[in-house]
């Protein structure tokens, strides 16, 4: 049972791999795909932040490769530079995503704020996994409890995947709703294109969430083989 819930985890490692490298690929396509609007990511940021009443929000340039991500604690949409100067369907589809989930915050949006209420617990209990989970498998014989308590703290981690998979969706419908209702996406292909390449993006953390709870099912098999 061991050796087939670690092969299990090889094969989800390996579809995350595949699933990262086909979202590059994909926004790499969509990135020589222009949109009718001619927008930049940031514009269309504004844009769809201003059509919902949200003026409280700030968009702003990150660093790095599809970095981008809303924060909520500081208000701030933050697009890579790809994304924050890019005038094509995958910036089109990035940054409408992120102001989604600043629709899901101005509009109290439950799932997120459970998620958000989850983000300190998981914090710190990821600080703590890496030792746990070396000492637990070293004491295992000795100190069977230990093995519970890192089941425990790695439950958190599995839950915040699960909770964050409707965040991550309902935000890419929110984006693509608004893409095809204010014109930016004009054209069947410039639509399909910026859902194909949010589709992709959902991939990652459905891949994340299955080798998560894979992995906490190995840990309670393990606790469970040690009586």
């Amino acid at each position: 049972m061991y050796l087939g819930m670690i092969v299990i985890g090889g094969i989800f490692s390996l579809i995350g791999a595949y699933i990262s490298r086909t979202l590059k690929s994909k926004f790499k396509k969509y990135s020589h795909l222009g949109t009718s609007s001619g927008m930049s990511g940031r514009e269309i940021a504004q844009e769809m932040l201003a059509h919902y009443g949200i003026s409280n929000v700030q968009v702003i340039e990150a660093k790095g490769f599809l970095s981008d991500h809303y924060n909520p604690a500081t208000r701030t949409v933050a697009l890579s530079p790809a994304v924050y100067h890019g005038r094509n369907v995958s910036a089109a589809a990035v940054a409408a995503h992120e102001c989604g989930h600043a629709v899901q915050h101005d509009t109290a949006y439950t799932m997120l704020q459970f998620r958000s209420g989850l983000v300190p617990i998981v914090k710190v209990a990821g600080s703590m996994l890496q030792f746990l989970l070396l000492a637990s498998f070293l004491l295992l014989s000795s100190f069977p409890q230990l093995m519970l308590i890192t089941i425990g703290v790695f439950a958190m981690t599995t839950l915040f995947s699960f909770v964050t998979l409707p965040v991550e969706f309902d935000a890419s419908k929110r984006a693509l709703v608004w893409l095809d209702s204010s014109g930016v996406t004009a054209t069947d292909q410039e639509y399909d294109g910026a859902r194909d390449a949010l589709k992709w993006a959902a991939m990652t953390y459905v891949a994340a969430a299955l080798s998560s709870l894979v992995m906490l099912l190995y840990l309670v098999f393990r606790f469970a083989g040690s009586d």
